[in-house]
């Protein structure tokens, strides 16, 4: 059985420029795109086709997705943080501001439970209702990315020092690939906010 070390973990491909992590983090990307793509559309068409559509504000409350945007607008520059603060060798600030980021993120979720259950304390249901529907496939996808962030940066606080320790420079890397899915999620939120409680 062969012992050798998979390349370009650390160092980028002379190919690309890449590591091998980013490459596979930009592909995961791409295919997320295509994902929330798909269902951006089908919003389109719900609503081009519906004889009334009711206007988000109406329904929703605005005030709570608008604190929720502050919050994951604030978790991206906390999760760059993170990242800055390793490049400086500084882990113990690294792990305060992964720790900021995961807070932020368990606040967006509480937020959107309450959200959740306004909705489901009044008698428009999603079975009868297209707005909500569509509403609560979008925002629910969303959701299940951001718990999907949490526990890889819930992993990280618990045992990156050990990472840390033995290979700095791929756990850097790891931060930094996670840092672009965060901001992508926060980016699929700066476009769900418009779109369903504005316009």
């Amino acid at each position: 059985m062969s012992t050798a070390e998979i390349q370009y973990i650390e160092t980028p491909r002379p190919d690309t420029g890449l590591t091998n992590g980013k490459i596979g983090i930009w592909l995961f990307l791409a295919s997320e795109v295509m994902l929330f793509g798909a269902l951006f559309s089908a919003y389109v068409l719900l609503r081009v086709g519906a004889e009334t559509w009711p206007m988000g504000r109406d329904v929703l409350n605005i005030w709570l997705a608008l604190v929720n945007t502050v919050v994951l607008i604030t978790s991206s520059v906390t999760m760059v943080l993170a990242w800055a603060a390793l490049m400086k060798n500084n882990y113990s600030e690294h792990k305060k501001f992964l720790a900021l980021t995961f807070l932020c993120g368990l606040i967006f979720l509480g937020i959107k439970a309450v959200e959740y259950g306004q909705k489901f304390s009044h008698d428009l249901f999603p079975s009868t209702n297209n707005f909500l529907a569509i509403y609560f496939v979008l925002t629910g996808l969303h959701g299940l990315h951001v718990l999907g962030g949490m526990i890889v940066m819930l992993y990280f606080l618990l045992f990156g020092r050990k990472n840390w320790v033995e290979r700095p420079k791929m756990y850097t890397n790891r931060i930094e690939n996670t840092g672009l899915y965060w901001h992508f999620v926060d980016l699929v939120w700066i476009f769900l906010f418009p779109v369903l409680y504005l316009l």
